[in-house]
């Protein structure tokens, strides 16, 4: 106990109930890793491929066994005239950044840092009514 005696002890509770914009900028700040991941194994010539896990039944023995697969990632750049456009998603919609504008335009050597300063707008909370629009368009669909 001599030892505890040097500490501050309190008593402290951990909330575990986020709240839905956090979720949001979560599942956001999730994709936008997985595609500056992609970005500069792009760039140095390798590939990237996260893998997930996924139940599938033994047609031999009938026991659900589960594998490690490679999950697929859609990249969400593409080349136009020389320019680099990057349309940002929240699961399958593209999210409006601005009224009449869903891509960013940068050239290809700033792909890395314009996802970099994405992914630091989201944790910021600039993106926050463009998430939450994008889940108001996805939620009558989920069931």
């Amino acid at each position: 106990m001599a030892l505890l005696n040097g500490l501050k002890l309190v008593a402290a509770k951990r909330s575990s109930q986020n709240t839905p914009t956090m979720q949001r900028r979560h599942k956001m700040l999730k994709q936008l890793e997985e595609q500056i991941n992609l970005a500069q194994a792009i760039a140095a010539g390798s590939t990237y491929a996260p893998t997930k896990q996924k139940k599938v039944l033994n047609a031999e023995t009938g026991e659900r066994v589960t594998l490690n697969v490679p999950k697929r990632i859609k990249q969400w750049w593409w080349e136009q005239n020389g320019k680099c456009n990057i349309s940002v998603r929240y699961g399958a919609k593209i999210i409006e950044l601005s009224k009449g504008k869903n891509a960013i335009e940068c050239a290809s050597a700033e792909l890395l840092s314009t996802l970099a300063l994405l992914r630091d707008a989201v944790i910021e909370g600039e993106l926050d009514a463009q998430l939450e629009q994008a889940s108001q368009a996805v939620r009558p669909n989920a069931k």
